[in-house]
């Protein structure tokens, strides 16, 4: 598959070692040979035990929990290495870009983290950047060199529509979230209904309205993380409140933080489908949660990018 693989090779920090190894083993090769430790006073340690010299690197970090900090600093001091290694092109495969959530000045004196997080990716040294589903679009433009934003909502809406569920109505559960939802919808080729809500305080979600119909359709809500999942618990009781006959929720990235899982199954949701974007812990695992692997979708983009092609027509079969 690759066009020469001795000039190729794929790294992996300490975020989510189990979705490189599936990307080298789609790809036809193995992880990289790299030793992220600590040093005594918690520092990161990067050892890269073999040569890179002219290569084309592809890191593979998604910038997650449980310490998000120590992910982000595991993929920018490995850049540095591989830049001062003289790697000939150094990418980030990010399937989850965090900081993303403050990407403009909502009101005074905030910061724009999705902008220093671009920043210093391009400081350390990375000479382009593969993501899914960014959490907001706009996010690309904050990068000086190539940006691959790849949808992980087709991989989500196939697996929805191989259920071959009957009635079915896309949710988006915001304004904000109307684009993904349309497109969503027309993979499953059926209509769409908004949720119209409020933040009364940050983490909090108020329903306000619905607009659309949903009474006795099976309503499939869609977004692109859930976090403490209130905003889609929320939604879905209103769904079911007003008529809905059964209620699945698509998300890429599950973040997952307390008291998201209780919520989850305590919620008329019946499914919940994610994508191993984040490790889902043994902790947070639960039936009600099916987790669909973005490796194959990361995999074709970065031999691709790897051999020149176009990327954009991989959009036509994802």
């Amino acid at each position: 598959m690759l066009s020469d693989e001795n000039r190729f090779r794929i790294f992996a920090g300490n975020a989510n070692p189990g979705l490189a190894r599936e990307i080298a083993a789609y790809l036809g090769t193995t992880v990289g040979d790299a030793i992220i430790n600590r040093f005594n006073n918690g520092e990161i340690q990067v050892m890269v035990n073999e040569s890179v010299r002219g290569k084309d690197i592809f890191i593979v970090q998604p910038t997650c929990g449980p310490i998000v900090n120590d992910n982000v600093m595991e993929l920018l001091i490995m850049a540095d290495a591989f830049k001062r290694a003289s790697a000939a092109h150094i990418t980030a495969v990010v399937p989850y870009y965090g900081y993303a959530r403050q990407d403009r000045k909502a009101r005074g004196r905030e910061p724009i983290t999705a902008k220093l997080m671009a920043d210093l990716m391009e400081a350390a040294g990375i000479t382009r950047v593969v993501t899914i589903d960014l959490h907001a679009a706009q996010i690309q433009g904050f990068f000086n060199i190539p940006f691959d934003h790849m949808p992980g909502g087709p991989l989500l809406a196939e697996y929805i529509k191989a259920k071959q569920l009957e009635d079915m109505t896309v949710i988006s559960p915001d304004l904000g979230g109307v684009s993904r939802a349309r497109g969503f919808a027309e993979i499953l080729q059926c209509p769409m209904a908004i949720i119209d809500k409020r933040r009364p305080e940050p983490g909090q979600c108020e329903v306000m309205n619905i607009i659309g119909s949903v009474e006795g359709k099976t309503c499939i809500l869609v977004d692109d993380m859930v976090d403490t999942a209130g905003s889609l618990t929320e939604g879905a009781r209103a769904l079911k409140n007003l008529g809905a006959k059964d209620i699945y929720a698509c998300c890429t990235h599950a973040i997952l933080t307390d008291p998201a899982l209780s919520r989850i199954i305590q919620s008329p949701i019946s499914e919940l489908v994610v994508t191993n974007t984040i490790p889902l812990p043994p902790t947070k695992q639960h039936p009600k949660i099916k987790v669909l692997s973005i490796a194959p979708i990361l995999a074709e983009t970065i031999l691709r990018i790897y051999n020149d092609w176009s990327v954009s027509q991989l959009f036509k079969t994802i």
